[in-house]
């Protein structure tokens, strides 16, 4: 999150605000002084490197839930666990003033309900923007407006409304002169993708074919982008057994179980992956392109009904952390592979007052209380990183509970793992699931024995990876943050591993931006006064 430079160390901190004022003046002057050939190939640049960012993590808010906390009490739990990027599925004025001076970019939406009065006046758009978006600027940093959610699939009545609002919420910046800090989209479902598999036949459902024409349109012409709420949890239970849990859970495939576009040959590691390609090969049947996808929602639900048995913890929790893992690589999935697949965590809280099956009041991270229901590795803590060069031992995802107990009983005795972690009131304690606890230990054996020999199987119930599980202060030996040497000799008494508290070290491409664009200007000046 910080970038150094050789002549000073403090922190580079450049607003989208500060980039959009550079970019505006910088075309006013070439608008004055430069002939139009010279200026569009110079505005390209800026465009190109205003809308240049690093892949982003971020989550969904909620409110059906009893005893919400105070709006700041949110705050307090979103600045704890460096949260960059939030969605407000309203526009509450609480969280609003809260997110204030936070820093936190802030996507703010239009309910179901005021679509149909927005998209058929002008001036309840420009009332809203004023009353929800303008109020707020620039202490809040408000970046999009969410149209409605699933309009399309939700209220099929609202239909012929939905881009006429969108077009009136736009002019409604434009007059404010907002529309380059702020883009307007429309989160749709999968739904609307009559076939997503294989991606590369995918196509959108051709009821909504005038519509979804019409806000592709739009999104080209604002330069916004198409948001996309992708569950693999739901691809998963719909496909009938055609598709592998692991697929789903960016777990790794045996080579028997390759999941393979027969059209393009390109290989999906994930269902993630394959949501999100068909929806740009969807929108690349209607001749669209260079739009890119943001995933407005995804997630794992951690607790269901009887006839809901995938709904647990330990799979919601091997889901988010491969996620985070997966979006923080920062490329794209196989057919954009250089589109970072931005995307929004559902949920922050559990909203218990949802109707529906039981899963649906429990896809949260973190109970009101500010307890996280499962760990999950921060996107900010430096614990992930997009591509590890290291191998950890972990234990398998439905491994047999008796073999990991023996497992995890041999590597804490005869195999002279470093257990102390694992135990009560200790960093890696929870959550505390036979899994978890048999991970630590497989891994910690594993690092100081595999170089003389020791293997990562334990009966079968352990595979290696390249991810890294390392969350909040629990760090894994081998880890680039466990500040600890991996070769230790096997009959050594092994000692805690003592985490390093590492920052972020990835760098935010609008920064970098913000400074080229200011060379430019500064170059431009010098050149037409030497002139």
């Amino acid at each position: 999150m910080r970038k150094k430079e050789k002549a000073a160390t403090e922190e580079l901190n450049v607003s989208e605000e500060t980039l959009y004022r550079v970019k505006v003046q910088v075309e006013d002057f070439l608008n004055q002084m430069m002939p139009k050939i010279c200026l569009k190939s110079i505005l390209l640049l800026i465009g190109m490197l205003s809308n240049a960012s690093a892949a982003f993590v971020g989550i969904n808010i909620g409110t059906d839930v009893s005893n919400l906390p105070p709006a700041s009490e949110v705050v307090a739990i979103l600045k704890t666990t460096q949260t960059t990027h939030v969605r407000l599925f309203d526009s509450d004025a609480h969280m609003l003033n809260a997110l204030s001076n936070t820093g936190i970019e802030v996507m703010v939406s239009v309910t179901n309900e005021e679509v149909l009065g927005i998209g058929e006046s002008p001036s309840a758009a420009a009332t809203w923007v004023n009353r929800n978006v303008a109020a707020y600027l620039p202490s809040t940093n408000i970046t999009a407006i969410a149209v409605g959610s699933e309009v399309l699939t939700s209220i099929p009545n609202a239909a012929p409304v939905l881009v006429p609002a969108m077009n009136y919420l736009h002019k409604a910046l434009v007059a404010a002169n907002l529309n380059y800090q702020i883009k307007v989209s429309t989160p749709q479902s999968m739904d609307i993708i009559a076939r997503p598999f294989p991606p590369s036949t995918a196509s959108f459902n051709s009821t909504w074919n005038s519509t979804i024409f019409q806000i592709l349109q739009f999104l080209k012409n604002t330069n916004s982008y198409y948001m996309l709420n992708a569950y693999p949890y739901y691809g998963y239970i719909n496909g009938n057994g055609i598709f592998p849990i692991d697929y789903a859970l960016f777990q790794p495939l045996s080579s028997v179980k390759q999941i393979v576009d027969p059209n393009t040959l390109f290989h999906y590691n994930s269902m993630f992956d394959a949501m999100v390609d068909a929806a740009y090969n969807s929108m690349a049947a209607f001749n669209f392109s260079g739009i890119p996808i943001v995933v407005t929602e995804t997630g794992w639900p951690w607790l269901g009904g009887a006839n809901e048995p995938d709904a647990t913890a330990e799979n919601a929790e091997t889901f988010n952390n491969n996620l985070i893992q997966r979006v923080l690589n920062g490329s794209g999935p196989p057919s954009q592979p250089t589109f970072p697949i931005n995307t929004y965590i559902y949920e922050l809280f559990n909203e218990d007052k949802r109707p529906g099956p039981a899963l649906e009041r429990n896809w949260g991270l973190f109970y009101t209380n500010g307890t996280a229901v499962y760990s999950l590795s921060s996107s900010t803590t430096g614990q992930i990183s997009g591509n590890s060069s290291s191998v950890f031992c972990i234990a398998k995802q439905g491994a047999d509970t008796n073999k990991l107990q023996n497992g995890l009983n041999w590597a804490c005795g005869q195999g002279h793992a470093n257990c102390s972690a694992i135990q009560p009131g200790q960093r890696c304690y929870n959550p505390d699931t036979l899994r978890s606890h048999a991970s630590y230990a497989y891994n910690d054996y594993y690092q100081k024995m595999h170089s003389i020999g020791g293997t990562c199987d334990f009966g079968g119930t352990a595979t290696t990876s390249t991810v890294d599980p390392s969350y909040g202060t629990c760090i894994f030996t081998g880890s680039s943050n466990s500040g600890s040497s991996t070769i230790i000799s096997p009959t050594a008494a092994f000692g805690p591993t003592t985490p390093s508290t590492g920052e972020s070290s990835r760098i935010q491409i609008p920064e970098f931006g913000s400074l080229i664009l200011g060379f430019i200007a500064l170059i431009l000046l010098d050149s037409f006064r030497a002139a």
